[in-house]
């Protein structure tokens, strides 16, 4: 494979936002109390198990208080299956009007027991905004912290790496992606020699393009990967062809980018009302009824929305409780959206 020159997609905001889509009366946003379902931060393994197949998620208890986790399968540890990204929404600046929405969504974020957070030097401050509000929170230790190397080169993929490091966790890390597959011959030997030193847990790729899955699924039947980064969605369903059987069949977690095809859903369900029906996989809310379709699918084992609005989390992390639907109602979902 030749290396892929980096590129910079910009992922554009919808021309509808998710605020005047929630405006119109599409579905409550129902918040029960999370504070109960906070995880705690397990030690590495001191070996890694075989690669299995992902397990369906753990059933909630009977309250439904604890959000849904699937294990990642290199490891068997348990994943809460909301994760959070930060794509243009963390990259602000010093101002408590910037970031103190941020530290809300980043309160609610850990108090419902999700866990992944997940950033990269291409997101601008985006790192060291969610480093420094961890820190001012004190809770730098709880989330599954995830980054990535996105540049060329062997001493600059180092100095990248060590700076993403100390922003974002203060000098720990458990997954380290190679952005996009941007020199991946010389950033992927690196990243595991830091998992083989301890100096982070987990290693994965990325890549926003549909023109690259096939290096992807390659990446993934032959590179012995932890995660795998991709886009996939309602709008999006190319991963489903193959991708995403291949991380099944080879054990590697599947997180997902762009759950709300960059804020395009929303504009094709505006002024619709959410069907009666999404209530048999409790379902109150279009971001929901997204993400809980992703869920559903079993390779699946987190999707990353990205928010700066507090009450955008809370709705996307219902998501992460209650029923998921099985195959019969993800494709009625599938209809819903063509009709």
């Amino acid at each position: 494979m030749r290396p892929v020159p980096p590129p910079a997609p910009a992922q554009p905001r919808p021309a509808t936002s998710r605020r005047e889509v929630l405006a119109a009366g599409l579905g409550g946003l129902l918040l029960p109390s999370l504070a109960s379902a906070q995880a705690a931060q397990p030690s590495p393994p001191a070996k890694a198990a075989p690669p299995a197949k992902p397990t369906p998620p753990t059933k909630p208890t009977p309250a439904g208080d604890a959000m849904l986790t699937r294990s990642i399968p290199s490891t068997g540890e348990a994943l809460p299956v909301i994760g959070l990204g930060t794509w243009q929404t963390f990259d602000v600046g010093n101002t408590p009007a910037e970031r103190g929405p941020l530290a809300e969504v980043l309160r609610r974020f850990l108090d419902s027991g999700a866990r992944l957070i997940d950033s990269s030097p291409m997101y601008g401050r985006a790192e060291e905004v969610t480093g420094d509000l961890l820190t001012t929170l004190g809770e730098l230790k709880k989330p599954f912290l995830a980054s990535k190397v996105w540049t060329t080169g062997s001493a600059e993929g180092l100095s990248q790496l060590k700076a993403s490091v100390q922003r974002m966790g203060r000098g720990r890390m458990d997954l380290m992606q190679v952005h996009n597959l941007v020199d991946w011959r010389t950033q992927l030997p690196v990243l595991r020699e830091w998992k083989a030193a301890g100096r982070i847990r987990y290693v994965g790729v990325t890549h926003y393009s549909r023109g690259a899955f096939d290096d992807l699924e390659r990446f993934i039947r032959e590179e012995k990967l932890d995660f795998v980064q991709l886009p996939y969605s309602l709008a999006q369903r190319d991963a489903e062809k193959r991708l995403l059987p291949a991380a099944a069949e080879h054990g590697v977690a599947v997180l997902v980018m762009q759950p709300f095809a960059s804020g395009s859903l929303f504009q094709s369900v505006r002024g619709r009302k959410l069907p009666e029906w999404a209530s048999e996989f409790d379902c109150t809310s279009w971001a929901q009824f997204f993400l809980k379709f992703i869920l559903g699918h079993p390779a699946v084992h987190c999707p990353l929305p990205a928010t700066s609005k507090p009450d955008h989390v809370a709705d996307n992390l219902r998501a992460g409780f209650g029923r998921l639907p099985d195959e019969k109602q993800r494709a009625r979902m599938a209809r819903a959206l063509e009709g």
